[in-house]
């Protein structure tokens, strides 16, 4: 028979990957330093991007490195002008997601080792470190002890999102009241109006609500004036499935919801859990701080803290506000075993000595997918490099500089602050008119956002929040102030540039 190869396989030489490596850290380097040259958001119409791509894969690979200067060239002439820039100091839109030197540095490592973390077995390292600095992280952002790994019971693990979380969370409970039960039931979970839609795309996952519009199962409860949820609502809904003979099985709190800021008080529906007996029946208070846990770093944030030793578990996201790229949520519980007991999977070619002598931990069974990635080194990174004097200094300019920008929203007579600053997060808008019906007043304030975005000077985004006692809703801009190299110019001037519209809106 023929020799059918077609030839060596063109890896690069390391030499070749040495200063293809080099060359693509210095424009890393030079895209972070020309940040504020570039329009915010994205102007490109759909499928524009798509139009400079061939249609078909190539036949022939670049070669060595003079190759790659074609893809230098489309870095430059197809992918960013199809970017929203959200490193620019100008992006204040949703939820900041934050990349540091050090966390790119740590992800970048744990791609060249290459390392599959889904059991001890598999890499000791990506085990322990993502223990260990996982207990870090729950002491610097005081987390009960209960949460920490040496608790024995209890422990953190690196998830890809709060969603994945709050669904692995949700698992973990209707396993628990399963076997509190001793039977099947038909379980309803619980969260508020102002939860993040992962709640019920959870639910969905979990089979225990039958559709997007199934608000039995799931039941998405009205809120406070400022937007928190209710201890009473809560428990007269619980106790309204009870006498019809539905379970309760899990409720998610949330601490700085994604539309205000919100923050649930913890303390007060643990305690309706209790009295009402879903805690002794296995019940789960999971709570969600996706982007507000980073402030818990500072100890003037932790009042949100209270009634934490009562929950089940907590997550919150580095990658938004702790200057860890994507992906990365540190996601505690004060339980692991429950977590075990409902996703660990042993197929026969996984089994090994480690794992069967019980002093290991195998993160696979944490989480719903099998493999993981080394994302602790870049964790670990960010909190050696910063320390926390330096991550407490960074949080706190940034909520200094929501308080300069609330200021600056009080003292202008034709806005007004939709609801108190929740850190640094500012929901504020166009005040309405002497006799102005509401649907008028939003279309102002949608106009302003729709010509401040198309500036490319700024980025917000916006919100619509119910109306209290009521009050019709409103169309709110949100300023999400997060972005690692933001500073009070930046603030500055997307509040001149607001005050200066808002003349002829």
């Amino acid at each position: 028979m023929s020799d059918a190869r077609e030839g060596a396989v063109p890896h690069l030489s390391a030499e070749e990957f040495r200063r293809l490596g080099h060359r693509m850290v210095d424009w890393i380097a030079d895209y972070w330093a020309r940040l504020e040259s570039f329009p915010v958001r994205a102007a490109v119409a759909p499928g524009e991007v798509m139009a400079k791509l061939p249609a078909h894969p190539p036949e022939e690979g670049l070669g060595g490195d003079a190759g790659w200067e074609a893809i230098f060239k489309d870095l430059e002439d197809v992918v960013l002008p199809g970017l929203t820039h959200w490193q620019s100091p100008s992006f204040f839109a949703y939820f900041p997601a934050n990349a540091s030197g050090p966390a790119v540095l740590g992800e970048l490592l744990s791609a060249g080792l290459g390392v599959q973390g889904m059991l001890w077995s598999t890499s000791p390292a990506a085990t322990e470190m993502e223990t260990r600095v996982l207990d870090w992280l729950a002491e610097l952002t005081g987390l009960p002890a209960s949460f920490r790994s040496d608790s024995g019971t209890g422990g953190g693990v690196i998830q890809g999102t709060a969603s994945e979380a709050t669904l692995v969370a949700m698992v973990a409970a209707r396993e628990r009241v399963r076997r509190k039960l001793g039977r099947e039931a038909e379980l309803v979970a619980y969260t508020s109006t102002q939860a993040h839609s992962s709640v019920l795309k959870a639910a969905m996952l979990c089979g225990v609500v039958r559709g997007v519009s199934d608000d039995v199962h799931l039941r998405q409860l009205g809120t406070d004036g400022a937007y928190a949820l209710r201890p009473e609502v809560l428990e007269r809904a619980i106790r309204e499935d009870l006498a019809v003979g539905r379970q309760p099985f899990f409720v998610c709190a949330s601490l700085g919801t994604t539309s205000s800021g919100a923050m649930d008080p913890v303390h007060a529906l643990a305690g309706v859990l209790e009295r009402t007996g879903v805690t002794a029946a296995g019940g789960w208070l999971h709570v969600d701080a996706a982007w507000a846990g980073s402030a818990l770093v500072c100890p003037e944030h932790r009042g949100m803290l209270e009634g934490l030793e009562a929950v089940d578990s907590f997550a919150f996201n580095p990658h938004k506000w702790l200057l860890t790229n994507f992906d990365c949520n540190a996601f505690y519980t004060r339980e692991r075993k429950a977590l075990l007991e409902a996703l660990s999977v042993m197929p026969e070619y996984l089994r090994n000595a480690a794992t069967a002598s019980g002093a290991v931990i195998d993160y696979r069974d944490w989480q719903v997918p099998l493999g993981r990635r080394f994302r602790a080194l870049k964790l670990w990174f960010v909190l050696r490099h910063y320390g926390a004097k330096g991550l407490r200094a960074y949080i706190r300019e940034h909520v200094r500089l929501a308080e300069r920008f609330t200021s600056w929203v009080e003292a202008d007579e034709r806005f007004e602050l939709a609801t108190p600053r929740s850190l640094a997060l500012v929901c504020f808008r166009l005040r309405p008119a002497p006799g102005e019906e509401p649907p008028a007043t939003d279309a102002r304030n949608r106009q302003l956002l729709e010509r401040l975005n198309a500036s490319g000077k700024a980025f917000l985004t916006h919100t619509v929040l119910p109306g209290v006692d009521g009050a019709p809703a409103r169309y709110v801009l949100r300023m999400a102030i997060g972005a690692p190299r933001t500073e009070e110019r930046h603030v500055r001037a997307v509040w001149e540039q607001l005050a200066a519209l808002a003349q002829g809106a």
